[in-house]
């Protein structure tokens, strides 16, 4: 049995339970499968003048030992010290894992800056192989900065394997310097069970909700482009909004909603749990995600296994999501013009729900959990010898 030690800021907490739900899920899966133990440490920035380098709380989730471990951080001033204070603060708690749980044979890192850099550093000190997954802004936006950029590629060249959710991805790590060869695309899955089909009506009803409804879902953040989604809604005037998220654009899109004239047709939802998330989901027309940029967006799969259509700007995974008419459709201009005519087009025409299920289905989790297992077998292994 291969006993990984999973390290990132990427992971969930009572205060903030959807917080890198993905990585949990995924961890959740290799340990189901028996062919893999597990702990994880999670790095959480804390002010200079906070308690640092100590246990933030040890936890159990889903039968995965936690421990949450605070480092000194202070946004916009420290980034290029970050994956140092991370490692060093992150060590005593590695050492109690290992003494605690039986010593680690891989350390399993997400987000490649600052945690992977950080696990890079953690790997050589105990003697361990890494594996560092990309999964989007770390490539598309850190990677690009010089500090960052170059701790990046020093932690590639010291990876026993480098995984990136998307073949955008991929590429975009080979174009800032990253060997291709030691790249592997390994996407995201969605939970088929917990995003599924439901009765329509029924969700409708239980949401109150009438006439076309459009989704669109993620933090209230510029990048995740909820202001395109609120003026694109200015064209479409049958239909209403549903906005799922929270995040420092709050107030300014709530403004936009205003001077767009469309505020009485928008809904602003706190972010909700995933069974919950599922019926607004199956209750919704459209799914709209105008991202600026994207690894392998959750929110498209999560829509599409609940049989709704998407309509999505044609950027990093989306591309390789939206392929075929009943998953929705793609804009290649990031516009409000672009994405009302899109959806539009839906409406008038939308897919039968139940093949966009079916389409669906091909991104279930078996598939890159067992290639997963095998390159961790594959490390392992070489590791021994």
């Amino acid at each position: 049995m291969i006993r990984l030690l999973t390290f990132t800021n990427l992971y969930p907490s009572v205060e903030r339970p959807r917080h890198g739900i993905f990585v949990e899920q995924r961890l959740r899966r290799l340990v189901a499968t028996g062919r893999v133990s597990a702990s994880v440490v999670v790095p959480v920035a804390r002010r200079p003048l906070q308690k640092n380098c100590v246990a933030s709380g040890s936890t159990e989730r889903h039968g995965i030992p936690v421990s949450y471990v605070g480092f000194p951080a202070v946004r916009g001033l420290t980034s290029w010290i970050n994956p140092l204070s991370m490692a060093l603060c992150a060590r005593r708690t590695l050492r109690r894992h290992a003494q605690q749980f039986g010593s680690f044979d891989i350390i399993d890192a997400h987000f490649f800056y600052p945690d992977g850099v950080a696990g890079a550093l953690l790997a050589s000190w105990f003697g361990k192989p890494v594996v560092i997954t990309a999964r989007g802004s770390d490539i598309n936006v850190a990677a690009a900065e010089p500090v960052a950029g170059a701790c990046i590629r020093w932690a590639a060249r010291r990876s026993a394997a480098i995984i990136a959710v998307s073949n955008a991805l991929r590429v975009s790590m080979i174009g800032k310097g990253v060997r291709a060869e030691s790249i592997t695309v390994l996407r995201n899955g969605v939970d088929l069970k917990v995003f599924r089909p439901l009765d329509r009506q029924a969700a409708r009803a239980k949401l109150s909700l009438s006439g076309p409804t459009l989704l669109s879902v993620g933090n209230l953040v510029v990048e995740k482009g909820h202001d395109l989604a609120i003026s694109a809604l200015a064209r479409l005037p049958e239909a209403r909004l549903i906005i799922i998220g929270s995040g420092p654009l709050e107030h300014q899109l709530r403004r936009l909603s205003e001077t767009q004239g469309v505020l009485d047709r928008v809904s602003w939802i706190a972010a909700m749990s995933q069974d919950e998330l599922a019926h607004y989901y199956a209750a919704a027309d459209i799914c709209v995600l105008a991202s600026s940029r994207e690894g392998m967006p959750n929110v498209l799969l999560e829509s599409l296994a609940c049989g709704t259509p998407v309509v999505a700007t044609a950027v990093g995974g989306s591309v390789e999501i939206v392929t075929a008419p009943e998953a929705g459709k793609l804009v290649s201009e990031r516009s409000s013009n672009a994405l009302a005519t899109a959806c539009a087009d839906l409406l008038r025409a939308p897919p039968d729900r139940a093949a966009t299920r079916r389409y669906a289905e091909r991104f279930g989790w078996a598939e890159p959990i067992a290639r997963q297992l095998e390159l961790l077998e594959k490390i392992a292994a070489g590791h021994q010898t």
